[in-house]
């Protein structure tokens, strides 16, 4: 079963004079997932080490943003609520069975539009709506593209294997691969095999016509691929120009390989089965 959950209409309560305050954060966080702050902190303090970034520069600005952009802040919360109802029949619709998760849309500390955590409460899908007035996602198409698809990851979690634990090059191509999946799953909830919310300004059409050197480049990077020198996960990097290069070469992926196989056998495979089909892709 689905719960859904908008934790976004008193943020002031996270400000003063202006200015996001991380203690109040704390008691936020607290109440809406007791016992996990950590897995948030965490992960700024990761990023903040490892991608150059500092908070007073970087998270800070974007934090205080909530304050300065209610009308997008607004328009975010009436989209969330539009995707979100009789979210869960759709689900069963399509796909033939629901989920058993929460949606959360909550401020968080930048750690992502969309973030799907595994707690020993269960399974979240949690939407950080200071980066989504970032990003300018707050529209209806966007929020059902973020929605979707971090529900993609679920249902693999449920129903398929997601948390597999793989190193170096396998890793990479095990992300976008399920990357892939995900991207699948929305596609099919928009019933549209072309819809990427990141289509603008000729994004779609210029992935396509590249796709043969964005496949090889993705190869010939995954023996030297790491966190912090990848270049197709992500709005902040960079292939050729682009970011997000890596969505749509999972989604192509997978609808090549959704030729042969049905999209619940292939949420079961393992990185043995994807780098057999992986080097067949390439040719």
């Amino acid at each position: 079963m689905l719960q859904i959950v908008n934790a976004v209409d008193d943020v002031e309560k996270l400000f003063e004079d202006g200015n996001f305050k991380l203690e109040y954060w704390i008691t936020y966080i607290d109440s809406i997932i007791p016992k996990h702050k950590n897995i948030f902190l965490e992960d700024m303090e990761y990023t903040i080490k490892n991608g150059g970034f500092n908070f007073e520069n970087d998270y800070l600005p974007v934090l205080n943003a909530l304050l300065l952009n209610k009308d997008k802040r607004v328009k975010a919360v009436d989209s969330f609520a539009r995707v979100t109802e009789n979210l869960e029949k759709k689900l069963v619709q399509t796909f033939g069975q629901s989920l058993d998760a929460a949606i959360i849309l909550y401020v968080g500390l930048c750690n992502g539009a969309g973030w799907v955590v595994n707690l020993d409460s269960g399974q979240y899908v949690l939407l950080g709506i200071e980066k989504i007035i970032e990003l300018n996602w707050c529209d209806i198409n966007a929020m059902q593209a973020l929605i979707y698809h971090e529900l993609g990851h679920i249902y693999q979690m449920q129903y398929g294997g997601f948390a597999r634990e793989y190193e170096k090059a396998d890793a990479y191509l095990w992300q976008l691969f399920t990357e892939g999946i995900a991207m699948y799953f929305e596609q099919k909830l928009m019933d549209d095999d072309n819809f990427f919310h990141q289509n603008v300004d000729g994004w779609l059409d210029w992935c396509d016509a590249n796709i043969s050197g964005i496949k090889a480049d993705f190869n010939n990077d995954l023996t030297t691929m790491t966190h912090s020198n990848q270049r197709y996960f992500g709005d902040w990097v960079n292939y050729n120009g682009q970011s997000d290069v890596g969505y749509y070469l999972g989604a192509r992926f997978v609808q090549w390989l959704n030729k042969r196989y049905t999209f619940d056998k292939m949420i079961r495979f393992d990185i043995s089965v994807i780098k057999v089909e992986w080097d067949s892709y390439l040719i």
